[in-house]
């Protein structure tokens, strides 16, 4: 059976009491859980962050200019293949 690793953590006795109230409300089942749900929440934000990023580099970047055939046939011979 293999352990999961631990990391302790410092926090204020505000943001303790915080995160014992959090558990108590039956919200989460233990102080790990509620930590494990912040950092995957922090992650989806950051993903989202990430794709606004793109987009607005993508609007910023000029006109919209439609693919044509010859576009199409670049990307497959680049691919390697001749699917379309």
């Amino acid at each position: 059976m293999s352990q999961t690793p631990t990391m302790n953590i410092a926090l204020t006795e505000p943001l303790r009491a915080y995160v014992v109230e959090r558990v108590a409300s039956g919200a989460y089942g233990n102080t790990s859980e509620y930590i494990r749900d912040l950092i995957r929440k922090d992650q989806q934000a950051q993903e989202r962050q990430r794709l606004r990023t793109l987009l607005e580099e993508g609007l910023a970047s000029g006109p919209f200019v439609e693919d044509t055939e010859a576009d199409w046939d670049e990307l497959r011979a680049i691919a390697g293949g001749d699917r379309p």
